[in-house]
This record gives C-alpha cells, sequence and structure tokens, in this order.
C-alpha cells in the first residue's frame, strides 16, 4: 500500500514549523512527506530591516533547511502556482520554469502573503517592499548608492531629491525599516565631507492615525517621539497619491523630490489563496478552528494565508499575521494531520498572544512581551532576546550574534554589494505575484496531464 503524501507549500513559519513537527512524530515509513519552496531556507522575516541596514548580513535571517539531523523531507525548488483540490494535485513552477504535477493525500497551504498594494500612480514600478532577502539587500545598496550619487552631484536639486527617503506603513516593518535605515544614513554621511547631513531627511507616513495601534497609546507615542528625535518626519493621515521615478506626491498635496519609495503599507494573502475558489475572510482562506478547508478533504491551510478563529480572543477574532502565532499554527497542525492519518480527532488551535516586540535601532525599542510596557534598553534586550531564541538553528543564533557584537563594537560599514542592477527592479520582480493560474488553467493543466498519464 502506498504511502500518504504530505505536500506543504511555503517554507515560513508556519511552514517550516509543520514539516518540523512531522519529521519528528512520523515514523520514516508511516508518510513522504514533501514542501515546496523556491529556496531551501526559511526566512526569519522580523530582522529584515537590520539586514537592509547592514546590521546582519543576509546569510544570518537565511535559516538552512537542511541542517535538521532529522531532516527527510523531499523540498521542491519552485513556488505552488495553484491547487486542483478534486485532482488532489499542486501545480508547482520550478525554478527553471518547468511546470509540474505534484499529486497529494494532504495538503498544506502556508503560502504565506505579498505587499499589500493599491492602485496608485506608478506605485508598483517605482516602490521598493520589505517581503524577501533580495528586497532588503537590495535596498541597502539603493539607499547607499543615493549617498555616492548625491555626493557626486552638481545638480542642487539632484541632490536634494537623492537624499530624500519615503517609507509608507506605520505598522512593525515600516516603522522598523525607517528607524534602522535613518541610523545608516546618518552614520554614514559622516563619511561623506561634501554632503550637508541637514539634506538627508527620512519621511515615515501612515495612512492611520495611530503609529503602530497594537501596541498601545503609550507605547506607541514612545515609538512616535523616538523617531522624531532622530529628526524622521512621521506624517499620519497620509497616503501616497502618485509615485514617479523622482518624486512622491501626498493625499494632502505635498510633492516630495524623492528617488527612495519603501512600501510597507501591509500584506495581503499570497494569489495562490484564489486559485481555490474557496470562501475567503479579508482575502485569507476561512478554515475551521482546526485549519482545515470545510468541505475538501484533505485541505488545511494557516499562517498569513488563512484566517484561523483566535479562540482565545473570541467573538469572531481571527488570528493575527505574526510569526508567533504561524509558528505555533504549523506546530498543532502537523498534530492534527498525524491525528487524522492515525484515526483520532482533531483538535482546534488556541494560543493567548505574548505581545509583541518593535527594535528602533541602537539602544532603542519598544516592547509589550506578556503585556509588560517596556522602552529603552529593557525592552531592547526583549526584542533581541525574543528574536535570538526563535532563530531555529544554534548556527543561525550564532551567525546573528555574532553580527550584533560586532556592529556594536565596530559600527556600520557603508559598501555597497553589487546587488542593484543598473534597470531598476520592481515589486513585482522580488515576489513574482503575476506567476499564478486561474482556477480555469489549473484545471485544463490537470486535466491535460491526467490524459498523457
Amino acid at each position: 500500500m502506498a504511502r500518504p503524501r504530505i505536500l506543504v507549500v511555503g517554507a515560513g513559519f508556519a511552514g517550516v514549523e509543520c514539516v518540523r513537527r512531522l519529521e519528528r512524530s512520523l515514523a520514516p515509513g508511516e508518510a513522504d512527506i514533501a514542501l515546496v519552496t523556491p529556496f531551501s531556507y526559511q526566512l526569519y522575516l522580523p530582522l529584515l530591516p537590520q539586514v537592509a541596514s547592514g546590521v546582519l548580513t543576509p546569510q544570518s535571517v537565511a535559516v538552512s533547511l537542511r541542517r535538521s539531523r532529522r531532516h527527510r523531507t523531499r523540498i521542491v525548488p519552485g513556488g505552488a502556482i495553484g491547487v486542483d483540490t478534486k485532482a488532489k494535485v499542486c501545480v508547482v513552477r520550478k525554478i527553471t520554469d518547468e511546470i509540474v504535477n505534484e499529486p497529494y493525500d494532504y495538503i498544506v497551504l502556508a503560502a504565506g502573503s505579498v505587499t499589500r498594494t493599491f492602485d496608485i500612480p506608478g506605485l508598483v514600478d517605482n516602490a521598493r517592499g520589505m517581503k524577501t532577502l533580495a528586497e532588503a539587500a537590495y535596498i541597502r545598496d539603493h539607499v547607499i548608492s543615493q549617498l555616492d550619487l548625491a555626493d557626486a552631484s552638481h545638480d542642487e536639486q539632484e541632490r536634494a531629491s537623492r537624499l530624500q527617503f519615503v517609507v509608507v506603513g506605520g505598522g512593525y516593518a515600516g516603522t522598523e525599516t525607517a528607524a534602522c535605515l535613518q541610523l545608516l544614513t546618518s552614520n554614514a554621511v559622516k563619511h561623506y565631507p561634501r554632503l550637508d547631513p541637514k539634506l538627508i531627511k527620512w519621511h515615515l507616513i501612515d495612512i492611520a492615525p495611530k503609529l503602530m495601534p497594537e501596541l498601545g497609546d503609550k507605547l506607541g507615542l514612545s515609538a512616535l517621539e523616538i523617531l522624531r528625535k532622530r529628526g524622521i518626519e512621521v506624517s499620519l493621515g497620509v497616503s501616497v497619491a502618485e509615485a514617479a521615478p523622482d518624486k512622491v506626491t501626498f493625499t494632502d498635496g505635498r510633492v516630495l523630490p524623492c528617488r527612495t519609495l519603501i512600501w510597507t503599507a501591509g500584506v495581503a494573502a499570497s494569489p495562490l489563496v484564489a486559485t481555490l475558489e474557496a470562501e475567503t475572510v479579508r482575502g485569507r482562506l476561512a478554515v475551521t478552528p482546526e485549519m482545515s478547508l470545510p468541505g475538501v478533504d484533505g485541505v488545511f491551510a494557516l499562517g498569513d494565508a488563512a484566517a484561523v478563529p483566535d479562540l482565545a480572543k473570541g467573538d469572531g477574532a481571527i488570528c493575527p499575521p505574526t510569526a508567533q502565532h504561524a509558528m505555533r499554527q504549523g506546530r498543532k497542525l502537523a498534530d492534527n494531520i498525524i491525528a487524522s492519518l492515525r484515526g483520532r480527532p482533531l483538535q482546534p488551535y488556541v494560543h493567548k498572544d505574548l505581545g509583541l516586540v518593535v527594535d528602533l535601532g541602537g539602544r532603542d525599542a519598544v516592547s509589550k512581551p506578556l503585556g509588560i510596557e517596556l522602552r529603552g534598553m529593557p525592552a531592547q534586550a526583549a526584542a533581541r532576546g525574543y528574536h535570538w531564541s526563535a532563530l531555529r538553528t544554534n548556527v543561525a543564533k550564532t551567525r546573528v550574534m555574532t553580527n550584533w557584537l560586532l556592529n556594536a563594537i565596530a559600527g556600520d560599514d557603508f559598501v555597497r554589494t553589487g546587488f542593484q542592477a543598473r534597470k531598476p527592479a520592481t515589486l513585482r520582480d522580488f515576489e513574482y505575484t503575476d506567476a499564478y493560474l486561474t482556477p480555469e488553467e489549473i484545471r485544463a493543466h490537470t486535466a491535460g496531464a491526467s490524459a498523457h498519464g
């Protein structure tokens, strides 16, 4: 009898935790496990702003999937571009662009999220996100190149536009990105004697009336004060009306000469969700508390791609797209798949939020672990301690700690590494959001494959 085939889509926090629990809990002959991911690493996403600012190297936040002693999962190098739930087939575009079918008995949809964009003129062509390792490395090169080009220019208008930087999004990603990169440029400008430090201006804007409202009013105001003391101009209740290569127009009518627009205004579930033609909640797959897709055999979803009911909060709440929920959902879902294989009942996911940490670079941070409000160095210790402990391998922990210590002792460096090409990359170039098939294309593909098989 053939072993059951478990296919996990996505190597984020949810997918990797699910795979690791399956590897530890299933006997080698009990099931075959496969993981669909374009890269054989788990990206520790919360530390990307520190990669963009050069505090951490890219390798330190790319945690290898093959280092586990119990690693026996078959890694399919590519991205899922469609799922045919009736045929029980996942359509995968490999990194060679070859399209293959991956049959399954159980599928775990942990495809994560992509940068949420809006129909704003010029946005997708002139903005960069902060969702991938390549984007973080690109943005670092881009920001340093603006200093180099401004230093070499004799045109005052060009200088002004190259030294203005805009970050959109007052959540954790945007706030940490603006804070970390502002520290980078303020330290770097000391090595550019022809540049006036006063010309370098960072802008953080968000359509919401508060900065990081999840932290509460007191900590949100503390973060706002830290940013403004550093010289970052924070504008709330404002968004982008139009983005051009050399200027940004805000919804309040201001026009800012600018060559750097970083877009972190929220996330949307992976476009893979739309290929299932299933019910969604705020764009995420509607699932049961056990994380199964109602009415569809063998399909589970979790993490950013799923609207998992938050039973700890109740009142119809769904779990926020955070790493702590994704990791715990991954482990619980693995237990549920094992229970299904062994004929036991599934258990609902319940987890009380442990709090939030925000690293603003240097000695600045605001954190709320277990509801306790912290600022300054205690908050920094809590933030970095949490991230360090959450890294999955000892090698990753060693790299990150070494990077932190080296940066604290030696300071920043301002070398461009060559990731930036002459042609500017777009959001789509990094996140491949136009690679997915329509439901009709998926059915035609799987039907054609079955006929030829």
